[in-house]
């Protein structure tokens, strides 16, 4: 007689809906919380819980953040005339990461891509908008994706922002610096060529 592992089975199903997770992925992570301590499975129970609990978007930029503003926003350091526009939190962690950028950030929490359903109702761009006509920015410096609905997002921005006075800019893109030419698609290299500079 078959044994009833409806338990087991609901946390499979559950862990299949995660992006980038088929039913192997699903039964191994299942399986290997199985195996682990009540301890270690109740703490990622609770992790999940909080995470569902505590966090939501900054009310400025919707950066992710356990308060009304994120810790960038509420840096007084940065410098507010600058605006990097990214489509996800991710995003803004990775270009923060680089140490190099010391502006404000605004995600726009996905990127037009009607395939998918998204718009721009889909998107903070409106919020942008008026973050940009309150005054004070000098620039908006448009980091989408380097890709079909990234720039074509990118586009609509910068119509959307068509009659303010900032200057807008693309992030430059190019060979990734470590990577070898003979490796590089044909995009990336016209892009390498397009923005090139001047050597110093």
């Amino acid at each position: 007689m078959a044994e009833n592992l409806e338990s087991l089975e609901r946390l499979v199903g559950e862990l299949k809906r995660l992006p980038g997770i088929g039913s192997r992925t699903a039964e191994r992570l299942a399986y290997h919380l199985l195996r682990a301590s009540e301890a270690d499975a109740l703490a990622l129970a609770e992790a999940i819980r909080d995470i569902k609990r505590n966090m939501r978007y900054c009310r400025e930029c919707f950066n992710l953040t356990e308060e009304e503003l994120c810790a960038v926003c509420r840096d007084t350091r940065r410098d507010r005339s600058v605006i990097c526009v990214v489509e996800q939190p991710k995003d803004a962690w990775a270009l923060e990461r680089t140490g190099n950028y010391s502006g404000l950030y605004h995600v726009l929490l996905g990127r037009l891509a009607p395939l998918d359903d998204m718009g721009p109702a889909d998107l903070t761009v409106d919020d942008l908008v008026r973050r940009v006509m309150s005054g004070g920015v000098k620039e908006v410096v448009i980091a989408t994706n380097p890709n079909l609905e990234g720039d074509g997002t990118a586009a609509f921005i910068k119509e959307k922002l068509a009659g303010s006075p900032v200057k807008i800019s693309r992030i430059a893109r190019g060979i990734p610096a470590g990577s070898s030419i003979e490796y590089a698609n044909n995009n990336i290299l016209q892009d390498a060529l397009a923005e090139r500079r001047e050597m110093q």
